[in-house]
Formats: C-alpha cells, structure tokens, sequence
C-alpha cells in the first residue's frame, strides 16, 4: 500500500498548494510515483468539463500518475468559502465514504499520495463533521505549512497540539513567506524551530509566479520520513 501525506495549513492562503506542488515535484524527481488529491475545494470555476478549481489541477498538472480531474477532487463546491456553508447552500453531503473509495485509488496508482487539506486543521465539513475527522479516520501523517506572518506562532502551536492532541504523527513543517514585509522573520522561524520537535522541511521565500515554477527545490527529502 502506497503512503499517504497530508498537507495542513495554520489558516487559509498560507501555501498549501504551493508547498504540495512542491513535495510532489520533489518526490517525482526521485522517480516516485506521485499523485495530488485534493478531497475537497471551495471556491470552483463551472467549465465545459464540468467544476474545476484551479487548486486541484495546479496538484494534478504536476503529478506523474493518470486520474481525472474527479479522481483528483471529488468534491467541487461553487462558493469560495468554509466548506461546511457552501456544501449546504449547493445542496452536497460531503460524504467520507467517497473520500475513502477515492484515496484508495490513488494508492492502486500511486507510491505516494499527497493529500491536499481545506482551510486550516480545523475547517468544518458539515454542521458537526470537520475534515480532521476524515485524516484521524484514515491515520494520515501530517505536514503544516505556517504561514510566515504575524500572529503566525499562535496559529502554529495551536495546530501542532491540536493534530497530537488527536493522536496523529506531525511529519514536518514547512515555513512559507506569505507577508513579504514582515519585519520579525528569523526570530519567528528561531521559535518555531525550538518549540517543534518535527523537523523544517522547508524555508520558502515569498516567490513569483515564475519562481513557482521551480518550488520543488526548496524541500528536503532528507528531513522527510518515507516508507521503503
């Protein structure tokens, strides 16, 4: 059975597709098998083929494993807001029997499955379902990327504890420049590094849409527990 990663995020917009695509570039450089899943996306665009966010197909145009798009996100939802509102306004149940069918394809495919989150650890599916209860159903490790910002280390910590709190391994995090003028950088990764038993994965600076393209050099595998 192939591995699976999920990635976490200390708030909404702090990177997760950003530091996702870049794990799954890293890992399809060292010729792993490798395909993105993102359960769940808010915020979707109605196209010709059918409700398409461009989250989940920045993770599928860098995997190297063929799933289509609904493989890759099965739940499209309009409304760019918490899953939980959109999903009852467009009339969807967010179903974790179908989040499991669908991992579980990944892992026929795949070596490496890297699971995209919503929002932060936190973020409700339903009016008494979370996301989190889905990744704690499924055992899945998991990366947080902070966004490096203020009040950063507050959202941090609670995360952190939150996610050990439920009993599941943090398998590193990745510390990614959101607020390019912020004044307090260094001391801010100091902290997070004394206060973290799990490893950095990664410093990402805050980065073009060209340097975008080249992300994937910024994560050390070495620092990363991977199955044999």
């Amino acid at each position: 059975m192939s591995q699976c990663i999920f990635i976490t995020g200390t708030d909404t917009e702090v990177g997760k597709t950003l530091v996702s695509r870049a794990l799954i570039m890293a890992l399809v450089k060292r010729n792993y098998r490798v395909s993105g899943f993102k359960p769940i996306a808010a915020g979707c665009e109605k196209t010709e083929q059918g409700m398409i966010n461009e989250d989940a197909t920045a993770l599928q145009q860098v995997s190297n494993v063929d799933l289509t798009y609904t493989e890759i996100n099965p739940f499209a939802l309009v409304l760019p807001t918490s899953p939980h509102i959109a999903a009852k306004r467009e009339s969807i149940t967010i179903d974790f029997d179908v989040l499991d069918k669908n991992l579980e394809q990944h892992q026929r495919k795949s070596d490496i499955v890297v699971v995209e989150g919503a929002g932060g650890w936190k973020v409700p599916i339903s009016d008494n379902e979370f996301l989190s209860t889905w990744v704690n159903k499924q055992k899945l490790p998991v990366i947080v990327v902070i966004g490096i910002r203020l009040g950063c280390l507050n959202h941090a910590m609670l995360t952190i504890e939150s996610i050990k709190n439920e009993g599941l391994e943090v398998l590193g995090w990745v510390a990614n420049t959101v607020d390019p003028s912020f004044e307090f950088y260094e001391e801010n990764i100091q902290f997070l590094e004394h206060h973290i038993s799990a490893p950095k994965l990664a410093e990402i600076p805050y980065l073009t849409k060209q340097d975008m393209m080249n992300v994937g050099q910024y994560i050390d595998l070495g620092m990363l527990k991977l199955r044999d």
